[in-house]
């Protein structure tokens, strides 16, 4: 059974100010400090644009006139983490702390390029330190909850998904849905169905949109022996998001059991060709390897039918 995991990735950046206050007291501003900050500036807003690699070149502008910006390279490291380059991620936010030790972005983006690859150990590390720096920050709680569910800690990513719930603002459901989805997941994980359909169900109700829920609900119908709730959801799942094959594959499951035969082995093709197109070969011949055994069951319960 595949299960999604969602990663949640902050896109709060922080942003360095310039202030000018006339004072006989004050030092002066340089030429190279103020060109260092639009670059920062013009960076951040390439990012917000999704013009990521833009946004690297404006930051490496405002790093070659500023040696140590700390935040230049914390925000550098959120278009890396973006581009899914997390090796430059991590040493751009380890830059960073070098810089600020006290730098809390830079801890959570560098915990999520962490979990991004594969090291679960050293992003829960990281967002300890992100905790410790801003107790009552929900992103942190998530990202570790996350990462311990990645370990194979289910129960510990339930208490950090349960904290994340009590420190998130209450107007980002998008952001809740995410939180009980995973947390869904956690308590399938540990067998608990009844939890899990109560946090799959919380995330529907506020993303109807997010196809993820609706997958997880329908592994846990499934799981229940309610194939018919399991073919609701793996359809919604491919109404929102046609080309995803294990949709198919347990659609077609629930359909075999329910005794629709033809619609089940529909189901197969088609997810053994979108397999196929996307590359993953592995998938793609054990569906054909379930498709074949399905026919065998189905040839042989028609022989014993004509007796």
């Amino acid at each position: 059974m595949s299960y999604l995991w969602r990663l949640f990735l902050s896109a709060i950046i922080a942003l360095s100010f310039i202030c000018l206050t006339p004072s006989a007291h004050s030092s002066p501003i340089s030429i190279t400090q103020i060109t260092a900050g639009n670059f920062l500036k013009l960076g951040v807003d390439k990012m917000r644009r999704g013009n990521y690699q833009e946004a690297i070149e404006n930051l490496n502008q405002a790093i070659e006139l500023e040696k140590d910006f700390a935040v230049a390279y914390s925000d550098r490291c959120l278009a890396y983490l973006q581009l899914q380059d997390y090796h430059q991620a991590v040493t751009d936010c380890t830059q960073a702390i070098n810089f600020a030790p006290d730098n809390f972005e830079a801890y959570l983006n560098r915990g999520v390029a962490l979990y991004r690859q594969g090291d679960y150990a050293g992003a829960i590390v990281d967002h300890n330190r992100a905790i410790a720096l801003k107790p009552y920050d929900f992103r942190a709680y998530y990202n570790r909850g996350l990462a311990r569910a990645g370990e194979g800690k289910d129960s510990e990513a339930i208490l950090d998904f349960n904290l994340a719930l009590t420190q998130i603002p209450r107007m980002t459901s998008l952001l809740l849905a995410d939180i009980y989805n995973d947390r869904g997941l956690a308590h399938f994980v540990l067998q608990d169905t009844q939890a899990a359909m109560l946090d799959f169900n919380l995330a529907i109700r506020l993303n109807a949109n997010d196809y993820r829920a609706y997958f997880n609900r329908g592994c846990a119908c499934g799981q229940n022996g309610d194939d018919f709730g399991a073919v609701r959801d793996f359809s919604q799942v491919i109404k929102l998001n046609p080309s995803n094959p294990q949709a198919y594959v347990n659609r077609g499951v629930a359909r075999y059991r329910l005794g629709y035969h033809l619609e089940a082995m529909s189901d197969l093709q088609k997810a053994s060709k979108y397999f196929e197109n996307q590359g993953k070969r592995v998938a793609y011949e054990k569906t054909l390897d379930l498709l074949k055994n399905l026919r065998q069951k189905i040839s042989f319960a028609t022989e014993i039918a004509l007796f």
